[in-house]
């Protein structure tokens, strides 16, 4: 079986933890060949080169997949796709727009947050908020599979696979690009952190919420929010965590102000180590954190923040 790894390309960078995860799973399916597109991504195609599993890395430098149009992208996955048996890829924000367009090309189906390899043709799903596990089994000529990063060990960095040049394929004119505006940060990326500090809907307010930043910033941790705390408007889309959000799986997550829906622990129950600042005793986060503090938050985190200080 040739598996086809979908490589997650940013700014024309290489987004290694997504795509050293995901890299992971696929080579548990066979030997993995490494696509980069985008626009001057040559290095991008050296850093992907030098991961554990990647057999041979292709290389579509072209001016089409510089801004990662969905269209344009899966069009050239599509070119390919007869060569492989698995298409694979990091279930981020750009690769859940991607596959399922290659998937409906292809005329089959995709198989989303997959959190474990069986065997080359089942695989393993949360459903219902990650409550219960799913075994889905496929029987399409080509699988097309994201992977839950958080779910999986990143693979090592000592390869040195080939890289080939790879042609940019027709593109259908179904959209273009216009602009990014783009929110730039010191913090490390939410779903790649060691550390995340989110808040919920207990801070209060957008200004109480710069409380969350401060101890973040201290321990030097990615931000994140629960859906209340977002949809309440103290907190930016993207930095919400959960069903609806982004999965992040840290060796520490503190949840500050957060009850614990089983929307949100779908997002961050696999954390190593989950620390709860709550004044409420019954709040259902307390039933998956490991340390819980009942206390306000509004004397626990400033004093927090000063001690670590």
């Amino acid at each position: 079986m040739a598996v086809l790894l979908l490589a997650e390309v940013v700014g024309g960078d290489l987004a290694v933890d997504a795509t050293a995860k995901a890299m992971t799973a696929a080579k548990a399916l066979g030997p993995v060949t490494v696509l980069i597109a985008g626009a001057a991504c040559g290095s991008a195609a050296e850093a992907a080169a030098k991961l554990d599993g990647a057999a041979k890395v292709l290389c579509a430098d072209d001016a089409a997949y510089g801004n990662g149009l969905a269209e344009n992208v899966a069009a050239l996955v599509q070119s390919i796709a007869g060569g492989y048996s698995h298409i694979v890829a990091p279930a981020t924000a750009s690769a859940k727009n991607v596959l399922p367009r290659v998937a409906a090309l292809l005329d089959v189906m995709v198989i989303s947050d997959v959190t474990a390899v069986v065997d080359g043709d089942t695989f393993e799903r949360p459903i219902y908020a990650g409550n219960a596990m799913q075994t889905v089994k496929s029987s399409d000529a080509t699988k097309v599979l994201t992977v839950r990063t958080s779910t999986f060990d990143a693979a090592g960095e000592t390869g040195s696979a080939a890289v080939e040049a790879l042609a940019a394929a027709e593109t259908p004119g179904l959209s273009e690009w216009v602009e990014d505006k783009v929110a730039e940060s010191d913090r490390p990326e939410l779903t790649s952190a060691g550390i995340v500090v989110s808040g919920g809907r207990g801070v209060g307010s957008e200004e109480s919420f710069a409380l969350i930043e401060g101890l973040a910033d201290k321990l030097n941790a990615a931000v994140g929010a629960s859906r209340a705390a977002v949809d309440s408007g103290f907190a930016a889309n993207d930095l919400q965590v959960g069903q609806t959000g982004k999965v992040v799986a840290p060796d520490l997550y503190i949840a500050v102000g957060i009850s614990g829906a089983i929307q949100h622990l779908a997002g961050m129950k696999d954390s190593k180590i989950i620390v709860a600042i709550n004044k409420d005793e019954e709040a259902p986060i307390f039933q998956v954190a490991d340390f819980g503090l009942v206390a306000d938050l509004f004397d626990a985190v400033p004093e927090l923040t000063e001690k670590l200080g």
